[in-house]
């Protein structure tokens, strides 16, 4: 399966590249540094500047959260979960970290496939 990224739409011309690269691509935001053993948040959000549609054919169904190769987490939507308008999903996730994290996030669109996340670093003291 082609695994799609994110691209810096500051540089593409095309209005309809810009919509369709950002609204399918998944934005981890959290704290650089985390405490051992305490519970820390990871924000995963997709599109940025742009809304996904929610359509009964057309909507994100599932967002991971992942350390490296190893999934952490996952959330599952149905059609209509965003109620049946265009959103910018997201999801808080709470994980309790023992070592420094590479976090990643995959989320796929049931029309337009899988998308990942740049990857952020997060530093575990304690």
């Amino acid at each position: 399966m082609k695994i799609n990224r994110y691209e810096d739409i500051s540089q593409i011309d095309r209005e309809a590249k810009r919509d369709y690269i950002d609204r399918h691509s998944a934005f981890v935001s959290c704290d650089a540094q985390a405490v051992k053993g305490e519970k820390f948040k990871v924000k995963v959000k997709i599109g940025d500047e742009y809304k996904h549609p929610d359509d009964f054919d057309h909507y994100i169904s599932w967002i991971q959260l992942w350390d490296g190769e190893r999934m952490l987490t996952e959330a599952s939507f149905i059609a209509g979960a965003q109620g049946g308008a265009p959103s910018q999903v997201e999801v808080d996730f709470y994980i309790v970290p023992t070592k420094s994290l590479k976090l990643s996030a995959l989320a796929y669109c049931t029309k337009h496939g899988l998308w990942q996340s740049d990857e952020k670093t997060v530093q575990v003291e304690g």
